[in-house]
């Protein structure tokens, strides 16, 4: 999957797609951008900012890597710090932002729906315009020029016109409801059945169920290696 070009060319955007390509041989990809003097956001006053994903290839990328087989805790945010720690130096970003680690926390929510390709779904869970409910928002580059960015795909939220809600229907614990509250005890309980099974050995039902959430190309060991550290024993 890639981000859909903007229709003219110039060294601005030129600058969007030549990050872009490095970030891919990390398995990473761009989830969005914001010009925070146009859009004003939370902790960012100028310049671009770009917030960073897993890709289709990332589970490949880091199973390669040293963080993807030494078996010390935490694998895949110390793969993100290492990979995204660099390249901000190489790609001559003026800071990198992480949305895990020490408090205070980065407001990677508010900037991903600022960016205007992630929306918060009828579950309450971010829901993005290519990855779907299989978001994962490994870090933020900032840099200190403004480069042009694609148009988002959609100026409103895709489940406006999702009649299914597979978000809402597919959970096996009735967790996730209309605009109410996450059930994280009915979730968690849920998976010490029998029945939660699936969700341990494939990933979150109502997440995979999302439409979008096929544009991830998530592999199943990605999911299984996410629940394991969601539900901790």
């Amino acid at each position: 999957m890639t981000d859909v070009p903007p229709p003219e060319h110039s060294a601005a955007t030129d600058r969007y797609h030549r990050i872009l390509a490095v970030l891919r041989r990390h398995g990473l990809m761009i989830y969005g951008g914001i010009h925070p003097e146009r859009v004003p956001v939370p902790g960012v006053a100028n310049g671009t900012l770009l917030l960073i994903g897993t890709a289709s290839t990332f589970w490949d990328k880091f199973c390669a890597a040293p963080e993807g087989t030494d078996a010390s805790p935490d694998p895949i945010d110390r793969y993100s710090t290492r990979v995204l720690t660099a390249l901000a130096e190489q790609l001559q970003a003026i800071n990198v932002y992480f949305p895990f680690g020490e408090p205070p926390y980065a407001p990677f929510v508010a900037w991903a729906l600022a960016s205007g390709r992630a929306f918060t779904s009828p579950s309450q869970m971010l829901v993005h315009d290519e990855v779907g409910m299989l978001i994962s928002y490994r870090g933020a580059l900032h840099f200190d020029e403004i480069f042009a960015l694609p148009t988002p795909r959609h100026t409103r939220s895709p489940c406006e016109t999702c009649v299914a809600l597979p978000c809402l229907s597919t959970c096996p614990a009735h967790a996730l409801v209309d605009a109410g509250p996450y059930k994280l005890a009915a979730c968690h309980d849920h998976l010490d059945t029998p029945q939660g099974a699936e969700c341990m050995a494939s990933g979150c039902i109502a997440r995979r169920a999302c439409p979008l959430s096929a544009g991830a190309g998530r592999p199943t060991a990605q999911n299984t290696h996410h629940m394991r550290y969601f539900h901790r024993p």
